[in-house]
């Protein structure tokens, strides 16, 4: 039985999300834009102290010393708005996906509307967490974005109505299975997230032209790592997906491969994902090329959740089912 009054406070909470998203995405914006003017007139005046006669030792003017101090404090004020409105529409997205599943008394991980709802959440509340502990504020524009671009298809393009589970998704491993393979994704997103503001920082550092909002981001080397690191944690979880997703295979259908089209695109990214790892543990590859095949991993979740849920047909496909 479905409860539609909460199945409809769900829908405001999430339309909420959105229209709070929005601002959050601009001030982040402003605070790159601010940040990295502040940071170019710091290394454009990051000069040894000069008497006016020129004899060194003397100092200079508290302004001349601290240029941009004022830029930067303002810069980050527009970072912690964005912060404090990502937390916000966290709360929201959250509430909207968890009356989501009590308004029909299930986990609401149904259908593709329900999945990109859970995605959001966990992207968001591993974007809000970190940033507790530390400054995470230059990145916050690019998670918001991809957050905004999936809550907001959710709406648009994959809304289903709040309904009860098809016989065939009434078992734990719905649970085990998809909740990991969104945490998975999750994690995908925002390494692909820092994967992109390396590549950008790293192309403007090769050709000395870190200047503008690139200036606000980490070094290359930095943004590199923290890539890495997003991506060493969401990789095992692939794994388990993938290996649950056969064993959920095994006690519904009778076997734990059958090359259906989401099976075998699940693979794929594992494969690729795998790839990634591989080329950037390989000292003939570059850092920048590795990060290439992690830009193109995301691009097969991305297949995987829409191309494969929308154009082809398989075991699935039911409900437009995104597990």
């Amino acid at each position: 039985m479905t409860n539609e009054t909460l199945a409809e406070a769900s829908d405001l909470a999430i339309w909420g999300a959105v229209v709070v998203l929005v601002p959050a995405m601009l001030a982040f914006l402003v605070h790159l834009a601010v940040s990295g003017s502040a940071a170019g007139r710091r290394a454009d005046q990051r000069e040894p102290a000069l008497t006016v006669a020129g004899s060194p030792g003397l100092p200079q003017p508290p302004a001349a010393q601290h240029p941009g101090a004022g830029a930067a404090r303002a810069s980050r004020r527009w970072g912690v708005v964005g912060l404090q409105l990502t937390w916000l529409a966290t709360f929201l997205t959250l509430a909207g996906t968890v009356l989501r599943g009590v308004s029909v008394g299930r986990p609401p991980l149904g259908n593709m509307y329900e999945f990109a709802l859970v995605t959001a959440s966990f992207a968001l509340v591993i974007f809000s967490g970190w940033s507790l502990r530390r400054d995470r504020l230059w990145l916050g524009a690019f998670v918001t974005l991809p957050v905004l671009v999936i809550l907001g298809a959710a709406k648009v393009a994959w809304y289903t109505e709040a309904s009860q589970l098809m016989p065939a998704l009434n078992s734990i491993w719905l649970v085990i299975h998809v909740t990991i393979a969104i945490l998975a994704t999750a994690l995908f997103t925002i390494g692909a997230a820092l994967a992109t503001a390396y590549l950008l920082r790293d192309r403007a550092e090769t050709r000395d032209r870190v200047r503008g909002w690139i200036a606000a981001l980490p070094e290359a080397t930095r943004l590199e790592r923290i890539t890495y690191g997003i991506h060493i944690v969401a990789f095992p979880l692939w794994t388990f997906t993938l290996i649950a997703g056969a064993i959920w295979a095994e006690q519904a259908w009778g076997r734990y491969w059958g090359w259906d089209p989401k099976e075998v695109w699940t693979f794929i990214i594992w494969v690729v994902y795998a790839a990634y790892l591989h080329a950037r543990a390989t000292s003939s590859w570059s850092t920048r090329r590795a990060t290439w095949i992690a830009l193109a991993g995301f691009g097969c979740v991305v297949f995987n959740y829409v191309g494969v849920n929308l154009l082809m047909t398989g075991l699935h496909s039911y409900s437009g089912v995104a597990t």
